[in-house]
């Protein structure tokens, strides 16, 4: 658990599984499971700010920790930022590898940083690397059709999507925002 940089709280025991569509609660049971990551299979989270792509992520990574899975998170723009001072160091290699010996490696807030061209670069250099060698979980709030904002090019979009949607699992999590949510509750019990 310690060297995966999973947020402590964000466990499947603190997170709201009611305020989740149908569809995907009895889902969730089989992604704890694992098998997912047996078969190298991406799990890819969509849906608006505060809907809880992180938490539930979070939560099922947590599950693949205590089945002795090693699980890696990062966010996006921090993986990003260390991916190009491995390359810059000459070390982009040796950083890959590291992170292949992982089994499970969760990215999140993929879509929020907008890549510049070595940024870019090296994502896609990991996701190709890691494509068929481990499962990415990832959370986005863009989907697919807005991913040229941070590929920029086209065919690069198309290639990274391609690798990521291979093996994989999505989920869309069109609920509304926790956060709103608390918000409103706090601001009902102030009056």
């Amino acid at each position: 658990m310690k060297s995966s940089g999973l947020p402590r709280e964000k466990t499947l025991e603190n997170f709201d599984l009611k305020r989740m569509p149908l569809k995907i609660r009895p889902q969730v049971k089989i992604l704890s499971e694992g098998s997912f990551v047996d078969r190298n299979e991406n799990l890819l989270a969509f849906g608006p700010p505060g809907s809880g792509k992180t938490p539930l992520l979070c939560g099922l990574c947590h599950e693949l920790a205590r089945q002795q899975r090693r699980v890696y998170f990062s966010t996006c723009d921090v993986i990003v930022q260390q991916l190009l001072r491995a390359k810059r160091a000459l070390e982009l290699d040796k950083l890959l590898k590291k992170l292949s010996k992982y089994d499970a490696l969760m990215i999140d807030d993929f879509g929020y940083v907008k890549q510049d061209r070595d940024e870019m670069e090296v994502l896609f250099t990991l996701r190709a690397y890691r494509s068929e060698r481990g499962s990415v979980l990832l959370t986005s709030n863009l989907p697919f059709s807005k991913w040229e904002v941070i590929f920029k090019d086209p065919m690069t979009t198309a290639a990274a999507i391609d690798r990521l949607i291979h093996h994989r699992v999505v989920r869309e999590l069109n609920v509304p925002s926790y956060r709103a949510e608390e918000a409103k509750k706090r601001t009902n019990s102030d009056t």
